[in-house]
């Protein structure tokens, strides 16, 4: 299949400045995406809802190279936007869809068929292991789930039909810091495919294909959005032939992103990097604080000493985001509802990223199985916002006092 380009970009000179090697990162992410002399000097691409494309002629309806033939299969916004997460990711294609979870299963879609055995990080995003449970199952597709810390050592659960290993660094609600170099290593030893969830890092705390994965897959929903009201997902390859294997599949699948999702993609992207910076210094704010708590068990934050991977986490990331995770003492279960309730800026809400602070429980016990969760005490994901850290941190110690 020939892929959807948008040539009058290639030499627009915003463009050409924003691949430039001696722009910093945060300069290019003001700068990706943009084509303004193809539409009359605006800055931003305009919303195109596009569905119908129409032909001068009929050799034109017949020509295979058509730029675009359809809405779904690729539009000037859609083009946009996979551009500049290409250029984040620093791959070679990339498919846009309707949500994080959906840039996921297209990915696995994409790659295993019957007989298959992949591999599956256990600290993976809940949402994909009822996938795994519901529709991989069903189409004869073997998924083992693997200790997030097993390193080099899962050369030892590659089998001879092992199609795929999946990591998601570091992993949801607990955030153990996975050795990516050491999984793809094995994984290229035995020729498997690997794939990771890199949505922490929003693409610029870390580098996935720097250590040789091959899909590197986002829910732009979070930090690429940043501000709670778009649905979005990426699928970004590093090598053309997934690329294509990934186009093929969303687009025999009908999957696509809807227009307003993907200008508020673009719109964040101008303002991610000062937005994670500042996520990151008010949640390294609150974990200093929460460390001297006495209703704290345990914290679950990347840059804590002795959090698992941590070391891993200090060579290959360049950073943090806003997320931790608070492991209270064990309470009567009426005294933890009163306890969230109490909080006034930490709503309960099941996504993070945005530029507000929210709560979620965390259950563990319910989904880890290698290793089993063993650890007592209600958890809560903290999504650590760009309010002000000593606001946030008031309201804290005001709730605090109901479990005291």
């Amino acid at each position: 299949m020939k892929r959807n380009r948008i040539p009058a970009c290639a030499g627009n000179a915003i463009i050409k400045m924003s691949n430039k090697k001696n722009h910093t990162e945060a300069t290019r992410l003001a700068h990706m995406g943009l084509s303004p002399d193809d539409y009359h000097g605006i800055v931003n691409p305009p919303i195109a809802r596009v569905s119908t494309i129409l032909y001068p002629s009929l050799a034109a309806y017949e020509d295979p190279g058509h730029i675009y033939r359809y809405g779904r299969m690729g539009n000037p916004l859609s083009d946009a936007f996979e551009q500049a997460m290409c250029e984040i990711e620093q791959g070679v294609g990339a498919i846009s869809t309707g949500s994080g979870l959906s840039a996921i299963t297209t990915t696995l879609l994409a790659f295993l068929e019957s007989g298959d055995h992949a591999l599956i990080v256990d600290t993976a995003y809940p949402p994909l292991r009822d996938f795994v449970k519901n529709t991989l199952a069903r189409f004869g597709v073997e998924v083992e789930y693997y200790d997030p810390m097993i390193g080099g050592d899962i050369a030892g659960l590659i089998r001879d039909n092992t199609r795929m290993i999946y990591m998601e660094s570091p992993g949801s609600g607990t955030f153990e810091v996975q050795d990516v170099p050491a999984i793809v290593a094995a994984a290229q030893a035995r020729g498997v495919m690997t794939a990771i969830d890199n949505t922490y890092s929003a693409g610029i705390l870390f580098k996935p294909f720097t250590h040789g994965v091959d899909i590197a897959i986002q829910s732009c929903t979070k930090y690429i959005g940043g501000h709670s009201d778009i649905n979005l997902g990426i699928a970004v390859a590093r090598q053309e032939e997934h690329y294509q294997r990934l186009k093929k599949t969303a687009v025999d699948m009908g999957i696509c992103a809807g227009a307003e999702d993907l200008y508020g993609g673009l719109r964040g992207l101008r303002t991610l990097a000062v937005r994670m910076k500042q996520a990151e210094e008010n949640a390294l704010t609150l974990l200093e604080w929460l460390q001297g708590r006495e209703e704290v068990a345990q914290l679950y934050h990347p840059a804590l000493p002795g959090h698992l991977g941590h070391e891993i986490w200090k060579r290959d990331f360049s950073g943090a985001n806003g997320l931790l995770t608070v492991r209270l003492k064990p309470a009567p279960e009426q005294v933890v509802h009163d306890f969230v309730n109490a909080l006034e800026l930490f709503p309960i809400g099941s996504s993070w990223g945005g530029y507000e602070s929210l709560l979620q429980p965390q259950y563990p016990h319910k989904t880890r199985t290698t290793p089993k969760w063993e650890a007592e005490g209600r958890m809560v994901r903290l999504q650590v916002g760009l309010e002000d850290p000593q606001d946030l941190i008031a309201d804290l110690e005001r709730a605090f006092g109901v479990l005291s």
